[in-house]
């Protein structure tokens, strides 16, 4: 069988990829700070819906450039959102990322309170004594306890990314984070992931690091 292949060099695949999905979004309208964003997540995940289902609080992106130029840190509740997220230029700002999923002393809460290590996790992220912008692509129950915490007056985010993916408490928690006065990107209904949160957090970063933000 003969396969029409595209030839595309290694350092110009990105590059295609995004010519094609600017040219399949047509004239579909999105904002000029939203589309690096928005068309970042479409790369990653190969999925256009996410140009319906994202949303986008006002201000939230300029809210979060600003607050990573203070010094920001990103919690992430997985590794793999953690590992995607572009630390070179996050650095230079004077942020980082972490993942407390995993800690021994997370873990003994968790098993402690009966709540899952993303709740607790959660919990550790609001002792930190810095701005925090939340990046949470797969526990439902992250959010959920974000926005207790937040209700509460024991947290204020800078920004919570909502994406987490799957079908239990996933839509419900999502409209948490929503129906909540914090600074927020969710992606609507049960799609999302580790790597779509990575991606919104890259794109903003790449529209600081290249004079865009």
């Amino acid at each position: 069988m003969k396969i029409d292949l595209q030839k595309v060099l290694p350092a110009d695949i990105e590059k295609r990829s995004f010519e094609i999905i600017t040219e399949e979004l047509g004239e579909r309208n999105i904002p000029e700070e939203l589309a690096p964003i928005v068309k970042r997540v479409i790369h990653t995940s190969a999925d256009f819906d996410y140009y319906d289902n994202m949303k986008f609080s006002e201000g939230v992106v300029h809210k979060i450039s600003k607050a990573l130029r203070n010094g920001a840190c990103i919690v992430t509740d997985t590794q793999m959102a953690k590992s995607g997220i572009n630390k070179r230029f996050l650095e230079t700002l004077g942020g980082e990322v972490f993942c407390f999923i995993s800690d021994e002393d997370v873990a003994k809460a968790a098993k402690e309170n009966g709540t899952t290590r993303a709740t607790a996790a959660m919990d550790k992220a609001a002792r930190l004594d810095r701005p925090v912008i939340f990046a949470i692509g797969n526990a439902p129950t992250a959010l959920v306890r974000i926005y207790e915490l937040f209700s509460e007056g024991k947290l204020k985010p800078e920004a919570v990314i909502g994406v987490p993916v799957g079908f239990v408490n996933v839509v419900e928690s999502k409209n948490l984070i929503l129906s909540s006065d914090m600074p927020h990107i969710v992606a609507a209904g049960r799609k999302g992931g580790s790597n779509v949160a990575a991606a919104i957090c890259n794109a903003i970063l790449y529209m600081m690091r290249d004079g865009k933000l």
